[in-house]
């Protein structure tokens, strides 16, 4: 019975550890003592005051669409602007690299419910500061970024949706990294609730993914189940040599014409 019952102390104790640190677990900031200045940056606020801050490559008033961009949970903003030049030279649109709080040195901290504000803010931002119309915008999501931008389609959904490496849910993600109990008790600890496959099954937007067979992070599984339950399919790319990180470098040709039909809608 002693046993037992310390077992069950031990137990709901890591439950608690858990609960109490799970968002330090998925957000995970790369240090970075100073950003340096690169054109294109912008300033903004979210809706509780937070400062943020995002980079815009192209002209937003004159493209044929902007993309928002969402980087994963150990990437920033900035590390995406060579991506996102070659996103404008291959696609024509221009792109803006939204950041989250707590990322490239900026305050606050990131949590589920704070991704939601980031997300809106640099919506809000683009609209309002570049006049830009909601059936010109569309959203990119890699890894973590793909659950965000999913959740801000649907409150204002784009003109496609388009996921690099997704996860299906947090739940599936954590029957991944965690013991059964904690899946078991996962309605009760979690304050994380992204449900990306759940999300696209309703979605009125044509959604695009691509995911590497290699990638060790994020099962390719994972991304096949989130287009199939898609409500819209759009494009679909699955490259075999690809990992997490690489899917752009490994693809080469048939990524850049992959995203280029995806923002053809």
């Amino acid at each position: 019975m002693i046993g037992a019952l310390v077992v069950l102390g031990l137990l709901l104790g890591f439950l608690f550890i858990l609960w109490w640190s799970q968002e330090r677990i998925l957000f995970q900031p790369p240090r970075l003592d100073e950003a340096p200045m690169e054109a294109g940056r912008v300033s903004y606020r979210a809706a509780d005051g937070q400062q943020l801050v995002g980079f815009v490559v192209g002209d937003p008033r004159t493209a044929p669409g902007v993309l928002i961009c969402f980087h994963g949970n150990a990437d920033l903003a900035v590390w995406q602007l060579e991506w996102a030049r070659e996103v404008e030279r291959h696609t024509h649109h221009a792109v803006f690299l939204a950041e989250y709080r707590g990322y490239m040195s900026l305050g606050g901290s990131p949590t589920y419910s704070n991704t939601k504000l980031d997300a809106q803010a640099a919506y809000d931002h683009l609209v309002s500061a570049f006049g830009v119309e909601h059936e010109r915008i569309a959203y990119f999501g890699h890894s973590l970024g793909s659950a965000i931008a999913t959740e801000l389609a649907e409150v204002h959904p784009p003109k496609a949706l388009v996921l690099q490496s997704p996860f299906s849910s947090a739940q599936a993600m954590a029957r991944l990294i965690v013991s059964t109990p904690v899946v078991l008790a996962w309605k009760a600890i979690s304050r994380i609730h992204f449900d990306t496959r759940q999300a696209v099954s309703h979605l009125d937007v044509p959604v695009s993914v691509a995911h590497g067979k290699r990638d060790r992070i994020v099962p390719f599984r994972m991304g096949v189940d989130v287009y199939e339950a898609a409500r819209r399919k759009g494009q679909f790319l699955l490259l075999d040599q690809a990992g997490h990180n690489d899917v752009a470098d490994v693809g080469g040709d048939k990524y850049w014409s992959w995203l280029k039909a995806a923002l053809s809608y």
